[in-house]
């Protein structure tokens, strides 16, 4: 009997890195695609709603309503973002070690409803908030610590879900294309595109839509439909549960970034052989597995940080019973190579956390300078403070067609570089972007401090000052334009340079410049309050008696010199591609 050959059509094509639902390789034809990717892009655009919604009216609510003064109500804003964004390491740790991005971004995104939950309620129940002040000076009654305590197990289990959501939905987001098909690699380049859009698209209706419902119908009314929006995300991402590609735990990237340290620190005092080839490296591996599918791309050696090459010395204490090796006291070269590869992007790294400081400010005393100008439109239509930061979304929309259709084409005619500017050149121009911000939002400031005065309300904050809003519109506007070439650059940069492995370890990097740029906008404005004190504050609660210009003034400074060290660090740094074809 002659057993014919099946038919290539009736033959499902499946993928060897990733399976579906229930664990049986992925059906090419009926798993990932832009199916599967809409789905995780609907939750991102929920979270971004949910996250900037809340943050970019924070302040209003912390002055307003809790009665905090202007350092402390600025502070609360920026660590609440400081802690989303540094909690994506957590996310990412669980995401590669435990759970999976699947599973991750489903937990999470519950945690994340639950808090926003809790903060609707705490916004709807009187007794969670402080009485309103009286026309009396003085009367006004701050929070009280059990007040405070329910608002920030609100903010900070809402940042606990926004961590672990936003640590692995990229990443999944791009789990469903496969890099080794032609057609699917450049679906899943247009995909970090919409990435971008719905991000933008969430931060558009937060600043517009959701902040007015805050102000004008209260804030349970707009909180509660943050949770119902997370509810809906949530559900609309678990029903592409049968389309999804799940790409199996690799580890995290942490770990073997400790590894390797901790293997070459065993090994310090021995001597780094002169060559290079008798080091432990994934030829042995396969030697010892047996198994080509288990190991990775070999990379070649490099010189720098030669003492991390120590981690790959073998010994006979490098393996226990049936040769298995201790990771912790034997790595590959591959591996002390890739963890080579991070370090080099560290000075990167280090010198974009600046953008996020300056960023930080659109958020916190910029709003707070909205409240206290003419925000009129016509004799009615008052704008809400908060929603100022739509001529922010507003430029990052209108920068990003003109990047793409204006500045790419000149670029690559004049700089005849196939992306028309590379990463860095991206980064650099959003950090001289931010740097013209603050310049624009000191000289704003003066001018705001000067009509105040000219009108007699320096000791009066609950009047308006009779200068437009709209002053305030180049310093968002900058900001927004940088972001627009900052980001993208970030992304790009993080997440080519990265080894092919240690794709949450990139975003990790990228997320922690966001959260540490927060960070050291608290830890500043914490130091320049406590340096400049209560006689001649720079940020004082009746901004019309600071001296916010000279703040301001300080971070344009720290901008200029941070950018000095930023072209110092790109000037240094070799791209990957490039350092891997040299050797």
């Amino acid at each position: 009997m002659v057993l014919s050959e099946p038919d290539e059509s009736q033959v499902v094509a499946t993928l060897p890195d990733a399976c579906d639902y229930k664990g049986l390789p992925a059906a090419r034809s009926s798993t990932g695609g832009w199916t599967s990717a809409a789905m995780i892009l609907g939750v991102e655009a929920c979270e971004r709603l949910t996250t900037l919604g809340i943050a970019v009216n924070l302040v209003t609510y912390l002055t307003g309503t809790m009665h905090l003064g202007n350092v402390h109500a600025a502070n609360d804003v920026t660590n609440f973002m400081g802690t989303s964004f540094m909690l994506c390491l957590l996310g990412g740790f669980v995401a590669d070690t435990f759970l999976g991005r699947y599973l991750t971004i489903a937990i999470f995104t519950a945690v994340q409803a639950t808090g926003v939950a809790i903060l609707t309620v705490s916004t709807a129940i009187p007794s969670l908030q402080p009485p309103k002040c009286t026309q009396a000076p003085g009367t006004c009654v701050p929070a009280t610590g059990f007040q405070l305590a329910v608002l920030y197990a609100a903010l900070y289990l809402t940042a606990l879900g926004t961590g672990g959501l936003k640590s692995s939905v990229s990443g999944f987001g791009s789990d469903q294309f496969d890099e080794t098909n032609k057609a699917e690699k450049a679906q899943m380049t247009t995909f970090f595109n919409w990435f971008f859009f719905f991000i933008s698209i969430g931060s558009l209706a937060a600043v517009t839509v959701l902040v007015y419902i805050q102000d004008n119908l209260g804030r349970r009314w707009g909180y509660g439909i943050v949770a119902c929006s997370i509810g809906v995300g949530l559900v609309v991402f678990l029903s592409g549960t049968k389309r999804y590609r799940f790409k199996k735990l690799a580890g995290s990237p942490l770990t073997q970034v400790a590894s390797v340290f901790v293997a070459a620190w065993r090994k310090r005092h021995l001597a780094i052989p002169s060559d290079s080839s008798v080091l432990f490296d994934v030829d042995d591996v396969i030697i010892i597995t047996e198994d080509v599918g288990k190991v990775k791309e070999k990379l070649p050696h490099s010189k720098q940080f030669i003492f991390l090459d120590k981690g790959a010395i073998k010994n006979n204490e490098n393996f226990g019973e049936n040769l298995k090796v201790n990771k912790w006291s034997l790595s590959t070269l591959t591996d002390v190579e890739e963890v080579k590869m991070v370090i080099t992007m560290a000075p990167i790294w280090a010198t974009t956390i600046m953008f996020w400081t300056i960023y930080a400010q659109m958020t916190t005393f910029s709003v707070s300078q909205a409240t206290t100008m003419d925000r009129h439109i016509g004799k009615s239509f008052q704008i809400p403070p908060a929603s100022l930061t739509v001529f922010f979304v507003g430029s990052i929309l209108l920068t990003v067609p003109v990047y793409d259709r204006v500045i790419i084409p000149l670029a690559k005619r004049y700089l005849k570089h196939p992306q028309g500017l590379t990463p860095l050149q991206r980064i650099g121009i959003g950090l001289v972007l931010s740097t013209l911000a603050m310049v624009s939002a000191a000289l704003t400031e003066i001018k705001r401090l000067h009509t105040a005065r000219s009108h007699g309300l320096v000791n009066d904050p609950s009047k308006v000052v009779p200068l437009s809003v709209f002053w305030l519109v180049p310093q968002f506007f900058f900001v927004g334009s940088g972001e627009a070439f900052t980001y993208i650059g970030q992304l790009d940069f993080f997440l080519r340079e990265c080894p092919k492995g240690m794709k949450t370890m990139s975003t990790g990097m990228f997320l922690t410049t966001l959260s540490l740029g927060f960070f050291f906008s608290s830890l500043l404005v914490t130091v320049v309050h406590k340096v400049t004190g209560d006689q001649d504050p720079w940020i004082a609660d009746n901004l019309n008696q600071g001296k916010l210009y000279n703040f301001y003034w300080l971070l344009a400074g720290l901008s200029v010199l941070n950018i000095v060290l930023y072209l110092l660090g790109a000037r240094w740094y070799v791209y990957r591609e490039h350092r891997l074809s040299s050797q």
